[in-house]
C-alpha cells in the first residue's frame, strides 16, 4: 500500500480500484503534477481510467487533507502530498520547475514579523518566482 494510499484508509476513505491508480500516480510522484498530467500516469496505469475521474478523486483527496493544491502563476493547480514537512516553494518562470526548500531564517524572520506587528504565526505558505542566474552571476 502506497503513501495516499495508506492516508486514505487511515481517514476510512473507500478506495476503488480507480482512486487506487490515482493514488499511486500522486504516491511515485516526485514533481508538482497538475491534473493533466495525473491523468496521463494514471492511463499508464489503467488504460481505461477517465480524466472526469482523476478530476473528482483529486477533489476528494484535497477535501480530506491528503494533498495539498498550489496554483504557481501558470494557470493550472498543482498538487502534492500533503505532510506535516513544512517547506516552501521557488518556482522557475522560464520552466515551470518547482523547487522546494526550507530555511530556518526564513522561518525565525516570518515569526518575529507576526510577533512585531501583534500575531502568533500558526501557518504560512512562500511562493519564490524567479529566472536562473545567468552563469557566473551566483
Amino acid at each position: 500500500m502506497d503513501r495516499i494510499e495508506k492516508l486514505c484508509a487511515d481517514k476510512g476513505m473507500r478506495m476503488t480500484d480507480q482512486r487506487r491508480v490515482v493514488a499511486r500516480a500522486l504516491s511515485s510522484s516526485t514533481d508538482h503534477p497538475d491534473v493533466e498530467e495525473l491523468y496521463r500516469r494514471a492511463a499508464a496505469i489503467d488504460p481505461h481510467i477517465s480524466i472526469a475521474t482523476v478530476y473528482r478523486t483529486v477533489r476528494l483527496f484535497e477535501e480530506a487533507g491528503i494533498i495539498s493544491r498550489h496554483d504557481f502563476r501558470d494557470g493550472r493547480s498543482r498538487y502534492e502530498e500533503a505532510t506535516d514537512d513544512h517547506h516552501d516553494h521557488l518556482i522557475d518562470m522560464k520552466t515551470g520547475k518547482v523547487v522546494e526548500f526550507v530555511d530556518d531564517e526564513i522561518e525565525r524572520l516570518q515569526h518575529a514579523i507576526a510577533k512585531r506587528l501583534g500575531y502568533r504565526l500558526i501557518a504560512h505558505r512562500l511562493e519564490l518566482y524567479g529566472v536562473p542566474e545567468p552563469e557566473g552571476e551566483h
